[in-house]
């Protein structure tokens, strides 16, 4: 699977996401042969687990599938940029590749406010693909907290 088909099944997820009332992050992980072996989207609020992000899901449902928490070769897709903790799960799980659609401009851990998964200090260098799907993950997040905003003020 390219990285185009694969940001559609992370905007999938995303979109579950937003139907549980919970910020529309979707993500995929795609093993070396193309399968997608792991899909997440926000839990936070339907688990009340603060850790319930997509990619930490994804992670987590890859290594089970692989039998191990090594994924060597594989490329997480996310639709929006990883956050601290995200980074740091990718990076434990050793991920190469990463592909994100929209940036995080507050809390962005992968370039745009931190640089954690190319830190030379971390011994890591991640690939990061950015842009693939950005305006469906973008317009995504702004729906949704248009309509926050709006119900917040009735």
């Amino acid at each position: 699977m390219d990285d185009r088909g694969a940001m559609a099944e992370a905007l999938i997820q995303a979109r579950t996401a937003a139907a549980h009332d919970d910020v529309p992050v979707g993500a995929v992980v795609v093993a070396p042969d193309g399968r997608i072996v792991g899909r997440g989207h926000n839990r936070r609020e339907i688990d009340g687990d603060p850790t319930a992000h997509a990619e930490v899901l994804a992670l987590r449902e890859a290594a089970a599938h692989q039998g191990t928490w090594r994924l060597d070769g594989h490329t997480l897709v996310v639709t929006l940029e990883p956050c601290i903790m995200c980074a740091g799960a990718l990076l434990a799980a050793r991920i190469p590749r990463l592909v994100i659609g929209a940036w995080d401009e507050k809390a962005g851990a992968t370039g745009s406010q931190w640089e954690v998964v190319r830190d030379a200090r971390l011994g890591s260098q991640v690939e990061v693909v950015s842009g693939i799907g950005a305006n469906e993950s973008a317009a995504l997040l702004r729906a949704f907290f248009e309509n926050r905003r709006g119900s917040s003020r009735s």
